[in-house]
């Protein structure tokens, strides 16, 4: 049992995390897809071994190092879904990971799979084609996936299929439209590999907000991440209650300057994310009507909502907007359960290569 630290410090409800990592992992199986969860979102060893548990076909990282960090703690299947563009020290320390567990990273172009295979040479490591479904930030048009994915093979990499992440989710009353984006996607970048010889083994999407709508006619596997903890973005988009929240930040009331609510948690811990939809830096579990609307450093000040503010010296659980960025900001998560805390390092922090 640890003790309980002082604020600001991220709590994790290990209740309704385990209920959220049960919840997706059934709908996966009810849709008779695999699961491959996005793991950058909590970047936790023992995390990832309650998505396996309960039923992930492996994980999806962001980087080669948080790979490394997972595979160096039992984890046998990983894929890398980034387009990543190898020198002679990332090839080497790929080569290496795939001798330890089943590896597979993202191309986008032939350019990239060309320098890639060079680099790699012999290797058990596979690749999948990314493709944009509408985000617009990497990833082939679904057309040109077969071109790729045919230089892949003629340089000597395994193609397992292809990929994409319906990023454009992320906006209000978007989710099933960019759902569809998804599926059309996929389903012409597939097309594409069988015009070129190729049938593609996994066909792999999935954003948290879009889950829902994720036409599992089309997909073969889902890459969700935030659904674990949830945040206020997701709060926000309908994509989570606030009663599957499983991470807050707890925080200190420590000042009622000019009526409003002042925390000792800032953008330093909080992450200072704010889409364009948001309508705060973040949310109060406990005060729904609650927003966090000045964020520096190590302030939050909290305009209630013409509620009776809380005491000075009284703690209060404040939900980031964005959980991913907040996690990364500390080197432990604290989970509670019946009243006692378990420190959880977030073992692959900040191995953004």
């Amino acid at each position: 049992m640890a003790p309980t630290p002082s604020t600001p410090w991220l709590r994790v409800d290990l209740p309704r995390l385990r209920r959220n990592v049960r919840r997706v992992a059934e709908h996966a199986a009810t849709a008779g897809v695999a699961l491959r969860p996005h793991v950058k979102t909590h970047k936790s060893v023992e995390i990832a071994r309650l998505q396996l548990a309960s039923g992930a076909v492996g994980i999806t990282v962001a980087t080669i190092g948080e790979a490394e960090t997972f595979v160096r703690n039992g984890v046998t299947d990983v894929f890398i879904a980034y387009p990543l563009w190898l020198d002679d020290a990332s090839a080497t320390r790929l080569r290496d990971l795939a001798i330890d567990a089943r590896v597979a990273f993202g191309v986008d172009s032939v350019e990239g799979v060309a320098n890639a295979a060079r680099l790699l040479g012999a290797t058990t490591a596979e690749v999948l084609v990314e493709v944009d479904s509408g985000h617009h930030r990497s990833g082939v048009a679904p057309d040109e996936a077969g071109t790729v994915a045919a230089t892949a093979t003629r340089t000597g990499l395994g193609v397992r299929g292809v990929f994409t992440f319906p990023g454009h989710s992320y906006a209000p009353d978007a989710l099933a439209g960019a759902a569809a984006d998804e599926a059309d996607a996929l389903a012409r970048a597939a097309a594409a590999l069988r015009a070129v010889g190729l049938e593609p083994e996994v066909l792999s999407g999935g954003s948290t907000p879009s889950l829902a709508h994720a036409d599992t006619g089309v997909l073969s596997e889902l890459r969700p991440g935030v659904y674990v903890f949830g945040d206020a973005q997701q709060w926000e988009l309908g994509s989570c209650p606030p009663e599957d929240i499983a991470l807050t930040c707890r925080s200190t009331v420590v000042s009622h300057a000019h009526g409003r609510v002042v925390l000792d948690a800032g953008s330093k811990v909080l992450g200072a994310d704010r889409a364009p939809y948001a309508t705060g830096f973040g949310r109060l579990l406990d005060h729904p009507d609650a927003r966090i609307v000045l964020l520096s450093e190590h302030h939050a000040v909290v305009d209630l909502g013409g509620a009776p503010l809380p005491p000075l010296g009284s703690q209060v659980d404040v939900v980031p907007n964005h959980v991913c960025a907040a996690v990364n900001l500390v080197d432990t998560v604290y989970a509670e359960e019946s009243g006692e805390l378990r420190a959880w390092r977030v073992a692959a922090r900040g191995l953004n290569a």
